[in-house]
């Protein structure tokens, strides 16, 4: 079915599956490390680092496999946006809820602090933090919990990112159709889509921020069951406590989200078989 938006979207079967792979790696790797940790970020955590990068490319070949095979069934780019973006999110989350925590634990560690039940009392009483390099970090997870403490908090992560993925992206197709009809036709498609980027995100993280929020204190703190969590949460701190960070997280993904957006879309058009090359505008 050809497609009538203002702003087509380049799907599956347009694409260079080498290209897409090849530039895809390489770009993956440079957004997800220089935003995070500047240069020194690409010769530090290098095993980290190498299984973000099958994460990432899980996610989007889950996405746009979902979207084929969605769109059997529906032309509704709404649906198939939010059935892709969240099939998408299982799949990467498996891949990714171990790296958080061992990610977790460095952060925290680099700052100074300790992590709950994963330190020693020294005499005077003060905290000392026993993990040290990230095989140390693992080694130390995998003694307390087993195969299990590497996904702690996986439901929580998947009733957190699931959601927010499938929200996502049918919000930046609609705001990035939405800006187009607002403004000229030579306006640059990426220039729109770089400010939907943020405008959806914005949404997807307040809808979802409750859960992020719960997800952090399971993975962190330790526990088991999220039902309890909550309302521990609620104890200590009311239903404001449900929106804690939500601020600083909109904020902060705001560049993070720019910076995707434009090298995702910039990814897909260098991708595109030969013959489609001139339908497609920048």
């Amino acid at each position: 079915m050809e497609d009538k938006r203002n702003i087509p979207i380049i799907e599956w079967e347009h694409l260079d599956k080498r290209k897409f792979y090849v530039f895809g790696i390489c770009m993956t790797m440079m957004i997800r490390i220089l935003r995070t940790e500047g240069t020194a970020g690409l010769y530090r955590g290098f095993l980290v680092n190498t299984f973000t990068l099958i994460s990432g490319q899980c996610y989007v070949t889950t996405y746009e496999l979902t979207r084929k095979y969605v769109s059997r069934y529906t032309s509704n780019n709404a649906v198939k946006s939010l059935v892709a973006g969240g099939s998408a999110s299982l799949v990467a989350q498996s891949i990714t809820v171990p790296i958080d925590v061992v990610s977790q634990h460095l952060m925290m560690q680099r700052r100074g602090e300790s992590m709950g039940r994963f330190r020693v009392r020294q005499q005077d009483g003060k905290g000392l933090l026993v993990f040290g390099q990230t095989k140390d970090i693992i080694g130390q997870i995998f003694k307390a919990d087993g195969f299990r403490g590497f996904y702690r908090g996986y439901v929580a992560s998947l009733l957190t990112y699931i959601p927010n993925s499938a929200v996502w992206w049918p919000f930046y197709h609609f705001y990035a159709e939405q800006l187009s009809s607002l403004t000229p036709k030579d306006c640059p498609h990426l220039l729109l889509q770089a400010i939907s980027g943020p405008l959806a995100a914005a949404t997807a993280s307040t809808l979802t921020n409750p859960m992020d929020v719960i997800r952090a204190r399971v993975q962190v703190e330790g526990k088991s069951s999220i039902i309890l969590t909550f309302r521990q949460l609620l104890a200590e701190e009311g239903p404001w406590g449900l929106t804690k960070g939500l601020s600083a997280r909109i904020i902060s993904a705001t560049p993070s989200t720019i910076v995707i957006v434009v090298g995702y879309e910039t990814l897909k058009k260098l991708s595109l078989r030969p013959e489609l090359v001139d339908s497609r505008h920048w």
